[in-house]
């Protein structure tokens, strides 16, 4: 989901009542897990019996791992399957993504104050993120989406690739517990978040370009749409981001939310660039000479 992920905190209650109702016995990871799939659906195809190798999770209930791959758009051409899209599991396991992170996050630096774990969290789950690990975890090439989307690029498309990763997390939490999510979003956000922090881009640019103005200029940035372009479902966002009524920079993206962080992202370039010409801080006076007027917009 394309939003500002502070969601989660009831996550932990639910978990531990699904855990109940997995196996009482035996590791949910193993093959033998699979003890009782759904009477009214077939063996799952070969290329699900790979995916799940390749995830290291034996689903119990096939149709779960079914609909988590399954994009509103093939439910669309295909009404005579009665299938159904993720939309549901998505929503489930966009709650999901954020507590296993948070938790996470929380044990494993617990020399963090609570800006540092926030800030690691969000860039572990935003949605750019998201569709990096999906495409580690092979979603896309499991994902079933209609000819349309498909010719349109939609199963390489970061928004479906995220939208696809939290369905699937959603599907092992309701078919293993808590403990079957965490350890396949662990597997993958532990060696992300070390990178991550190696390369300090934990502190996204908004971040850290609403610290610094607030700091220096006394303001809040503020983001506009200034484009569309493109067909429906491959659109681009045009934004800009405005200090004290002036553009200090322009971005775009394949979603308002990325569109706005590259254009904070230029900003704080453009910032850098006035520090190292002036050999000191960012200062307010030193920010407004590279600026363009917005006649007066504020």
């Amino acid at each position: 989901m394309e939003q500002d992920r502070e969601q989660g905190s009831g996550i932990r209650e639910q978990g531990a009542g699904s855990r109940e109702q997995g196996p009482a016995t035996g590791d949910p990871y193993s093959a033998s897990s699979i003890q009782h799939p759904i009477s009214n659906l077939q063996s799952p195809p070969s290329d699900l019996d790979s995916f799940q190798q390749r995830i290291g999770y034996s689903f119990r209930d096939p149709a779960l791992l079914l609909r988590a791959l399954t994009h509103s758009s093939y439910v669309n051409e295909h009404p005579e399957e009665e299938a159904s899209d993720n939309q549901r599991l998505e929503f489930l396991g966009d709650a999901v993504v954020d507590f296993i992170a948070g938790a996470w996050v929380f044990r494993r630096y617990p020399d963090f104050d609570e800006g540092q774990m926030t800030r690691l969290r969000a860039a572990l789950v935003r949605t750019e993120m998201l569709a990096r690990l999906a495409r580690q975890a092979g979603i896309g090439e499991a994902l079933r989406v209609g000819r349309g989307e498909e010719d349109a690029g939609g199963r390489e498309r970061d928004a479906n690739l995220c939208d696809a990763f939290e369905a699937l997390v959603g599907a092992l939490y309701l078919d293993g517990g808590l403990a079957a999510a965490e350890t396949f979003v662990e597997s993958l956000i532990g060696p992300v978040a070390e990178a991550t922090l190696a390369a300090e881009t934990y502190w996204d640019a908004k971040s850290r370009l609403q610290e610094w103005s607030q700091a220096e200029l006394g303001a809040t940035p503020r983001y506009r749409i200034v484009a569309e372009e493109g067909p429906d479902h491959a659109k681009t966002f045009v934004a800009e981001v405005l200090l004290v009524k002036k553009v200090a920079g322009q971005g775009c993206g394949p979603s308002k939310q990325a569109a706005e962080q590259s254009a904070a992202q230029a900003a704080w370039k453009a910032l850098l660039e006035q520090e190292s010409a002036a050999h000191q801080a960012p200062a307010s006076a030193a920010w407004g000479l590279n600026c363009k007027s917005t006649n007066g917009e504020g």
